[in-house]
């Protein structure tokens, strides 16, 4: 899977994916109108907005890039609607070509694994049938149970040729918490990088594996650490823009060829018309305001790659 997306990365010539991550008020007015007069002040109205408001952005950009981050979660607040939205943009996300990447940041004990992997990267079984239920093509993965937690992911990717982004080094203001504690004098986030290199060294596909890490652009020298690390390892990198991150400051998160790494941005994108750069756009073309800023957010990462 790692090496088709590299395709599309190569062929795109950008190496961004963008964070399907929608909040209603990052909605222009006249569409959550629209979805609220049809299905009135209710979860299938907010689903609704959601699902129109990611529809416009992507029939503005999908051919622009390789691939799209839906989070789960701005769509599990609205329910079994907000849900039945998710579904409805990774389907249509993959019809157009791009590859979908399921934030969800999933991992439990074995059994529990194994049924969101099932559920998001795998087939389930319904008697003689088999069934996907989310069908991503990469999906998140918390990586705090250890192997237990992880192997029914590995074990996923390897039957369906699907990949994985586990988290190593996280963007947040508060990452090191944890990540950062010294254990036997090195940091954690170094001890979970060489967990993630074990755990896929026999899920490669081509010069990289399936088995990625999320690594982010916030800490840069961390990035410069993990990248001599994790050499096969690609990189899926939130952080740019909005929380601080600069094109300069994802250059170590790549190799010297230029690949390795993939760049998400969420609401610099669907939410540029919001923005002062963009919002000559208006929000009744906010679907045009976030091409503008992928082209632009494109044209500042490869200057520096």
């Amino acid at each position: 899977m790692i090496r088709q997306l590299i395709d599309k990365i190569q062929k795109t010539k950008a190496p961004i994916c963008v964070g399907l991550d929608p909040m209603l008020n990052y909605i222009p007015e006249h569409v959550t109108k629209r979805a609220l007069e049809e299905f009135g002040e209710t979860l299938e109205g907010a689903a609704e907005a959601i699902w129109q408001f990611n529809k416009e952005i992507v029939d503005h950009v999908y051919d622009l890039i390789p691939s799209v981050k839906p989070q789960i979660a701005m769509y599990e607040q609205f329910g079994i609607e907000g849900l039945k939205a998710y579904t409805k943009t990774v389907n249509y996300c993959q019809e157009k070509g791009l590859f979908v990447i399921g934030d969800a940041k999933r991992g439990d004990i074995g059994s529990t694994s194994a049924a969101y992997a099932a559920a998001h990267i795998g087939h389930v079984k319904v008697g003689n049938k088999s069934f996907s239920a989310f069908g991503t093509d990469f999906l998140t993965v918390n990586p705090y149970l250890g192997t237990d937690g992880v192997k029914p992911f590995v074990d996923v990717c390897k039957e369906e040729d699907k990949g994985l982004f586990v988290l190593v080094k996280t963007s947040n203001p508060s990452s090191g918490e944890f990540q950062d504690r010294l254990i036997d004098g090195r940091p954690l986030y170094e001890l979970v990088a060489e967990k993630v290199v074990e755990w896929g060294e026999d899920c490669m596909d081509g010069a990289y594996s399936n088995v990625g890490a999320v690594v982010g652009a916030t800490y840069p020298e961390m990035s410069r650490i993990l990248r001599k690390l994790m050499p096969s390892t690609y990189f899926l990198v939130p952080g740019y823009g909005a929380q601080g991150g600069t094109a300069e400051d994802l250059k170590p998160c790549f190799n010297e060829d230029g690949l390795g790494a993939i760049v998400n941005s969420s609401r610099g994108i669907i939410a540029a018309y919001k923005s002062e750069s963009y919002a000559r756009f208006g929000g009744e073309h906010f679907g045009e305001a976030s091409r503008q800023a992928v082209i632009d957010m494109v044209s500042d990462i490869n200057r520096v790659l």
